[in-house]
């Protein structure tokens, strides 16, 4: 039997202290990096743990800062106050009707909030553009051409009218009956400018508490201004620019109040520069002669009925998608819908491929033409309508 030398017992121990060592220089490592995940883990359970038992703040609008150490504020709890100012406040941000931060047990201002617009307004800016295109638009080529020079030219080529020597246009009122694609021309203007879009249905002005929907306005034009260059469509602008009357109830004075802030926001104090306004209506016969003179709305543009030319462009638009069989006649269609709006056709077109549905069919034909032009334009009060056109 082969004996171990005492060297050897002694290498061999070695190389064990070694490992060993090594050993626990590993294991130190990972207890290091144990710790400070563990440390990291802390001090982020520590500062949430010190969110949760923090005062909350109170919101404030400052209302005049009377020195250094000093401000008046409005408190959204209850009174005016004067209060102090924290040292970290930069006292140069501290201007009138900016909103700050009060510390909930000595009401002192301890921070300046940024510059916020109201939820319900911001909600009313486009992001997405519509799909709408000039070429979607039928029979309209002169209104076209008008709103293109009044919205589009002045944002694209300002230096035109700096060169000449005269204001750009503010605005443009379209009106017409219902259906004749005032909206329509609304949605393709903003998909062709790279302008802010900000659209808003009149009656949204409308709020119950008072001076809440003057407030909205203002807010709406603020908005605009800030993110010029924008174009503000008002679709049903009668729904608060009717004609103003010496009595009535007090929901109606306050729809007065918001149309007088509409008023002085178009043609007011301060200027609307790159901000454009586009408003339709179906009623321009009973709105305001104070938001139609010059210098509110420059143009007012009538969207008419479609002619027979202008019954033939919707037609084909609506229609170019559509498999028609050879012997669809759109002139012919154009001439059986004397006095129909670009809706109506629209309607007969869809109603047409639901004939072609009905009878399993793929291909469109004239007589399903024929048979939905019965049947949108067939009832008494709509052939009333259509003989009649509509007062302006």
């Amino acid at each position: 039997m082969a004996t171990v030398s005492s060297d050897d017992r002694i290498s061999m121990d070695l190389e064990s202290l070694l490992e060993y060592v090594r050993f626990l220089e590993r294991r130190i490592k990972e207890l290091e990096t144990e710790r400070t995940a563990l440390r990291r883990e802390l001090r982020y359970y520590k500062s949430e743990l010190e969110k949760l038992i923090a005062p909350p703040l109170i919101e404030a609008i400052v209302l005049e800062v009377l020195d250094d150490n000093r401000a008046i504020v409005k408190s959204t709890t209850g009174p005016n106050l004067i209060v102090t100012i924290s040292n970290r406040v930069d006292r140069s941000k501290l201007l009138p009707g900016t909103h700050v931060a009060l510390n909930n047990r000595g009401s002192t201002i301890v921070e300046v909030l940024p510059v916020r617009e109201d939820p319900y307004v911001r909600g009313m800016e486009v992001i997405e553009k519509p799909n709408v295109t000039y070429n979607d638009i039928g029979g309209l080529d002169e209104q076209i051409r008008e709103i293109r020079e009044v919205v589009e030219l002045p944002l694209k080529h300002p230096e035109l009218f700096r060169e000449l020597g005269i204001e750009p246009p503010k605005g443009v009122l379209l009106y017409g009956p219902p259906g004749t694609g005032k909206t329509l021309l609304a949605k393709a203007v903003a998909n062709e400018t790279n302008a802010t879009f900000i659209r808003v249905v009149a009656s949204e002005f409308v709020q119950k508490f008072i001076g809440e929907g003057a407030r909205i306005v203002r807010e709406v034009f603020r908005l605009a201004r800030r993110k010029a260059p924008s174009i503000i469509f008002i679709d049903e602008i009668d729904a608060i620019a009717s004609r103003r009357l010496d009595i009535g109830t007090s929901g109606e004075r306050e729809v007065q109040r918001t149309l007088m802030q509409l008023l002085a926001e178009m043609d007011g104090f301060d200027p609307l520069e790159n901000v454009k306004i586009i408003a339709a209506t179906n009623r321009i016969d009973i709105l305001d002669p104070a938001i139609l003179r010059p210098g509110r709305f420059d143009r007012i543009i009538e969207i008419p009925l479609p002619d027979r030319k202008g019954r033939y462009e919707i037609l084909k638009i609506h229609t170019r998608r559509m498999k028609l069989a050879r012997d669809v006649d759109l002139w012919k269609i154009a001439d059986m819908t004397n006095g129909a709006s670009g809706a109506d056709l629209k309607a007969i077109c869809t109603e047409a491929g639901y004939n072609a549905i009905r009878e399993s069919r793929k291909i469109v034909t004239m007589d399903d033409f024929i048979r939905a032009v019965k049947k949108v334009l067939g009832p008494a009060t709509r052939r009333s309508y259509l003989s009649t056109g509509m007062s302006i």
